[in-house]
């Protein structure tokens, strides 16, 4: 292959370079301009335009919005919708009990958006202030020089599969800058080098993470109910399984359905997306989609650890922002008003430091986000998720309504989490799951619902899913946990292949591949490694999502 000294990668640079147009990332960067119209400020985005990487049934709370742009209307985001009303349900496998809305779940003053279309909208801000934004550009490498990061570069395009250049290969780009801002959502593949050349976890719990898995749903006007907010606990799943799903019905006669599990089930047997197809069955539910029509679908993996679970924030010559820190309320439900808040924050404190002696560590940036809103909103409802894992559905929700009536977020103690890939069971331990076959009108199947995601890759590039050692996916996953990684993946790339001759390989089918993470989280031995694919591959997903 081609040596980088055959071919040295050109370089920009900036004042700030941000990894990634999430909320955070592009509200980080208006703030800056804000701060200082004359810094170079740029955004480097690895989906194919602004806001195609982005899933998410989103309630968007707009505090952080209204002080990022404090003349917004965010009914001027397209699709946003505020919400009118609030349902909280437990499931049996036949009927339905409401329950009283938790507090943190109250959504008046709130909106229902399309969190892809918030992106899209802030993207445009961040353009009209100067922002330089860079989609289709895969951020595959932190450049650290002495100990201090000094910006990223781009991945190489036009690699084969067989890791020689092609008549189309590109040498990536070198974006320097003296801050660079970490943006890249849960489970970023630089954030995890990072934390490991850093040390940023140091003190800190493991993160914990959980799936959700969504469709967008054009649905008929009879069943529409606009601004409904419904969430659910309990059926289809055990009662040693944390996860819960949303209806939200916003714009014109549209339904964003979804399903989150916590990635710290034990059943090998478990498959997510399954779960989720069965869930649509219920009788309190499937009413909703009678003679409706799927739009999309999509799947990210998202941060549940929450307070304790906070890495380092700030590093020489760069920071952790939103849920590539883990910003996530959990049980708000919400991380998009964090993490712009916590991309302000950041931005403040860079402006600063580039007003100022340029300190490599911003040791201000962790220190007013301990001053801001985001701290003790987090700090209060620490032990809610881990109060699940601990005792169960029923122990949880007690636990919930302890801290949430009784010690108000001040409980003298801090429940703790374990690594969600230690908590599966081997396979002889547990009982296979029978799920039902999808009908092609209420529930389907993977790959049709891969196909609605507009997910592309271009095939002669080198696998950006790997396995530090190959044989452990036949010795260790296939002999002792049934395979966990054919169930677990929402996107059909896991498969195994030549078990009825008695010679079962995995079969990795990296074009499904939705970016959604969970693979990297809840491999029992650690041993695939997500990487960014070429620039632009992956999902596409459409405005609504």
């Amino acid at each position: 292959m081609m040596s980088d000294e055959a071919l040295p990668r050109e370089a920009m640079e900036f004042d700030v370079v941000v990894v990634g147009a999430g909320p955070g990332g592009l509200s980080a960067a208006i703030r800056l301009k804000q701060l200082n119209p004359e810094l170079s400020v740029c955004v480097v985005e690895k989906g194919s335009e602004v806001g195609a990487h982005i899933v998410s049934g989103a309630v968007l709370e707009p505090r952080a919005l209204k002080e990022l742009i404090p003349d917004v209307d965010p009914a001027l985001i397209p699709l946003a919708t505020s919400v009118t009303a609030d349902e909280f349900l437990m499931l049996t496998p036949t009927g339905a009990r409401k329950l009283p809305t938790p507090p943190q779940m109250h959504n008046e003053g709130n909106y229902i958006v399309s969190l892809g279309n918030l992106v899209r909208w802030l993207g445009q801000q961040a353009e009209e202030l100067g922002v330089e934004i860079y989609p289709g550009f895969a951020a595959a490498e932190t450049l650290i020089e002495d100990g201090c990061v000094v910006g990223i570069a781009t991945g190489d395009m036009g690699i084969g599969k067989d890791g020689e250049p092609t008549g189309n290969y590109q040498r990536g780009m070198e974006l320097r800058a003296t801050y660079t801002i970490f943006a890249e959502g849960c489970r970023g593949s630089l954030t995890k080098q990072l934390e490991k050349s850093f040390n940023l976890r140091e003190g800190a719990d493991p993160q914990t993470y959980g799936i959700g898995i969504k469709e967008l749903w054009e649905v008929q006007p009879e069943k529409f109910r606009k601004g409904l907010t419904q969430h659910s606990i309990g059926w289809p799943l055990a009662k040693d399984t944390y996860g819960g799903s949303f209806l939200y019905h916003f714009g014109e006669n549209l339904v964003a359905v979804g399903f989150v599990i916590g990635l710290d089930y034990t059943n090998p047997y478990l498959s997510p997306f399954q779960e989720f197809q069965r869930f649509k069955t219920h009788p309190a539910i499937a009413p909703t989609f009678e003679g409706a029509k799927r739009i999309s679908y999509g799947a990210r993996a998202i941060n549940e650890g929450g307070f304790q679970s906070l890495p380092k924030l700030a590093f020489p010559g760069g920071v952790l922002i939103g849920c590539a820190a883990g910003t996530l309320n959990v049980p708000k439900i919400k991380g998009s008003h964090t993490a712009m808040k916590s991309a302000m924050v950041a931005a403040e404190a860079i402006a600063e430091a580039l007003e100022g002696d340029k300190p490599d560590t911003l040791e201000a940036y962790p220190q007013k986000l301990k001053e801001s809103w985001v701290w003790p909103e987090l700090h209060e409802v620490r032990n809610i998720r881990p109060g699940f894992a601990k005792f169960g559905m029923y122990g949880g929700l007690v636990n919930a309504a302890l801290e949430t009536y009784v010690f108000k977020g001040k409980a003298p103690w801090t429940l703790h989490h374990h690594p969600d890939h230690l908590a599966l069971k081997k396979a002889k331990d547990c009982t296979p799951i029978d799920y039902p076959k999808p009908d092609g009108k209420l529930t389907f199947d993977r790959l049709s619902s891969v196909f609605l995601s507009n997910t592309n890759h271009e095939e002669n590039q080198p696998a950006h899913l790997t396995l530090l050692d190959p044989a452990k996916a036949i010795s260790v996953n296939y002999n002792e946990y049934a395979s966990p990684e054919t169930r677990y993946c929402p996107a059909g790339v896991y498969e195994i292949v030549g078990a009825e001759e008695n010679e079962p390989r995995l079969q990795i089918n990296a074009q499904n591949c939705v970016h959604c993470k969970t693979c990297d989280i809840k491999d029992p031995t650690q041993n695939i490694n997500w990487v960014v694919p070429e620039g632009a591959g992956g999902p596409n997903y459409p405005g609504g999502m």
